[in-house]
């Protein structure tokens, strides 16, 4: 599913970091590698984990247009996500700002061309695409392109899920560890140095091994969430976690976790037919 158009982002949870030690002491606290925001006009999806490895936040980082640093997070606490992020913020020379109410987002599937004076636009693929975020100030009033039409409702859960993007509450929650979700491949680096966290997750790459893993699948349209995913040997096999309100040509894209070493993974119709997942890159 390829298309263009808008997604209301909302208001996010928004944080400011600047100072000469900015830096180096954020790069302590995300999974991602910060000095990335240097090269270009980006933003980068990061997990914020704890000493175990496991996730408590999944923010957005990005380098506002005087150089300082902002992290993001829709559907979270501003609150609870800046005690989290200052925690270990003790003799740093850092200066935090909750900008949270400030700015709205806005994110288009595509390129829009050139944002309107006073907006930020940043390159980001949120929604597993390449596309661009537009940062509003609040007040703001922003003419959007009438290419772009908004995608909201089922259609964006349709559009999600066809991407393969996890959602907070639905693929991801507090205590996950990042690499089942997949995020070990667009939110962790893992030649950066330490964050908290960083161990547990660069022991988990070195063994290869989880006890699960996220999936984006294509299966027959009369899967439901109450379905149940089986083995080869009828043992349960997973769990789904998302199922797209759109069909096509009798097949619908869901998202599910899969337990480790499950083969010949199907779910049962009402009518006793087996119907095979087709997982999708």
């Amino acid at each position: 599913m390829s298309l263009n158009a808008r997604i209301d982002c909302g208001t996010p949870a928004l944080l400011e970091f600047r100072g000469p030690d900015a830096v180096r002491f954020l790069n302590g606290q995300v999974t991602q590698d910060v000095r990335k925001l240097d090269a270009e006009k980006i933003s980068l999806p990061s997990c914020v984990t704890d000493a175990k490895g496991r996730l408590q936040f999944r923010v957005w980082l990005m380098k506002s247009v005087d150089d300082a640093l902002w992290v993001s997070a829709t559907e979270v606490d501003a609150e609870a996500l800046e005690v989290r992020l200052t925690r270990y913020l003790i003799a740093d020379d850092v200066e935090v700002k909750n900008l949270s109410g400030q700015w709205s987002l806005v994110h288009f599937t595509a390129d829009p061309n050139a944002a309107p004076a006073g907006v930020i636009a940043r390159d980001s693929a949120r929604f597993g695409v390449a596309g661009t975020d537009w940062w509003i100030p609040a007040g703001k009033t922003v003419k959007f392109p009438e290419s772009f039409p908004l995608l909201e409702g089922d259609a964006l859960e349709a559009f999600r899920i066809a991407h393969g993007v996890p959602a907070w509450d639905h693929e991801l929650y507090d205590g996950l560890l990042p690499p089942e979700a997949g995020l070990d491949t667009s939110d962790i680096s893992y030649h950066k140095g330490c964050y908290i966290g960083q161990e547990v997750i660069s022991r988990i790459k070195h063994a290869g091994k989880l006890n699960k893993r996220l999936i984006h699948a294509r299966v027959d349209a009369s899967v439901s969430m109450e379905s149940v995913l089986l083995d080869a040997a009828g043992k349960p096999a997973g769990e789904i976690t998302s199922v797209s309100p759109a069909s096509f040509a009798g097949k619908r894209d869901i998202m599910a976790y899969l337990k480790r070493g499950a083969l010949e993974v199907h779910f049962m119709s009402p009518d006793g037919t087996r119907h095979p997942l087709e997982v999708r890159a």
